[in-house]
């Protein structure tokens, strides 16, 4: 087995020294108000790339002779490690082409280019990707660089751990993200070399929990379908020569979040923080609940920013539905003149915003008996939307809370 050292990882920080933004802790007094711990968070997404990946790719590339770069860069990727190699490869003044998964989105897939890359979009995920890009690497002669199933990629995603024990040397945990582990490997080991005593807990979605499949396992396994609004960590298999570091140095048990914690999590970090956290970035902001731990000093990392307006968009739309913000109710009412001012009256008496209105005549062939009427309004959260619709039955209507689409 290949080794991380203490020597590699200090050199592996001189040298991503030269390319990476300074992402200093960040304390958050709402997370820790919310845990009952002290809790900050490594801001990676705010890197040049708006990702920690540009660590990994920049050290490796350095590692390579000239030789090896001149024959051209070939990497795989949701879109981060894609930026990472892509700016690195400019910077090495060496050719990159990278395979993303079609289903990347478009932000990153315009940055990667952006940088000099040439993009080849394939499959749905990045397995798919990955699968193609070594086909091409192996007719073409390009030199493959993996984004985590290798200990120089890793290495340079540790120097992370460095930063964060020179900041916080008495950090209780650690909390970090898992896709298909070189983070966690390179972090895990390294704060471990620095601080033995620290806590390291990896974060996955629960819809690509592979590394928490290969652990229970004993060695590493394929998923057979992974689903995922967490595309940068939607990995079917882990990397098979970072999986030791990861059973070694990971002493908890991986936290599993499903994806509607990241709608909330995404929530959280906009109102209290005026951050963009892609999903992935935001695993180990949700992950914060699940620990069963009080007055512990906490880092959170941030793993990367890069989220397209769209998903951003509908990602906010659904948070605001799932915390009784936005809500949509259907009235049935005579079809009357005043009736409409009644239901809008009694909203307006309960502070309600209402925001869209739908008049459906033809709901009953008598009009008279019943005509429905839609409402989706703002309330400040669920205990006031309750208020709302407890005024409306108590006036003698009956709402019914109905899809929300804005």
């Amino acid at each position: 087995m290949e080794e991380f050292t203490l020597e590699k990882f200090e050199q592996a920080c001189d040298v991503v020294g030269r390319v990476t933004q300074e992402t200093k802790l960040m304390f958050s007094e709402y997370f820790s108000a919310q845990t009952g711990n002290r809790v900050w968070l490594k801001p990676e997404n705010m890197q040049y790339t708006g990702a920690y990946k540009l660590r990994g790719a920049y050290y490796k590339i350095s590692t390579l002779s000239e030789e090896e770069r001149q024959k051209g860069l070939i990497a795989a990727s949701a879109g981060n490690h894609a930026q990472g190699v892509a700016y690195a490869a400019r910077q090495f003044g060496c050719k990159a082409v990278i395979v993303m998964p079609a289903t990347t989105p478009l932000i990153k897939i315009n940055r990667t280019k952006g940088y000099g890359a040439e993009v080849v979009l394939y499959g749905d995920t990045y397995d798919d990707a990955c699968g193609y890009a070594e086909q091409l690497a192996a007719e073409h002669g390009y030199t493959f660089i993996h984004p985590f199933d290798d200990l120089d990629v890793a290495t340079g995603q540790g120097t992370i751990a460095m930063e964060i024990i020179k900041e916080l040397p008495t950090v209780d945990y650690i909390l970090c993200p898992i896709g298909g582990g070189g983070l966690c490997a390179g972090v895990s080991t390294l704060a471990k070399m620095l601080n033995p005593k620290v806590q390291i807990i990896g974060v996955e979605p629960a819809g690509a929990a592979c590394m928490a499949a290969s652990l229970e396992a004993g060695e590493v396994v394929e998923l057979p379908a992974i689903s995922t609004i967490a595309d940068g960590t939607a990995v079917r298999r882990p990397g098979s020569k970072i999986f030791p570091y990861i059973q070694k140095n990971v002493t908890d048990e991986i936290i599993l979040i499903d994806d509607s914690e990241l709608i909330g999590a995404f929530l959280d970090m906009i109102e209290n923080h005026k951050m963009v956290v892609e999903n992935s970035g935001l695993l180990t902001v949700a992950a914060l609940k699940h620990l069963d731990v009080k007055d512990k000093k906490i880092v959170s990392i941030l793993s990367g920013g890069n989220m397209d307006v769209i998903t951003m968009a509908s990602v906010v739309q659904h948070g605001l539905i799932q915390r009784g913000r936005i809500f949509t109710i259907s009235v049935l009412l005579p079809d009357r003149p005043g009736e409409l001012q009644k239901v809008a009256g009694i909203i307006a008496e309960n502070n309600g915003n209402i925001i869209k209105l739908e008049h459906n005549q033809f709901v009953s062939i008598n009009r008279n008996a019943a005509v429905e009427l839609k409402i989706t309004m703002e309330a400040y959260g669920e205990e006031h939307k309750q208020q709302v619709l407890s005024s409306l039955r108590e006036k003698g209507y009956n709402p019914t809370v109905s899809a929300t689409i804005l």
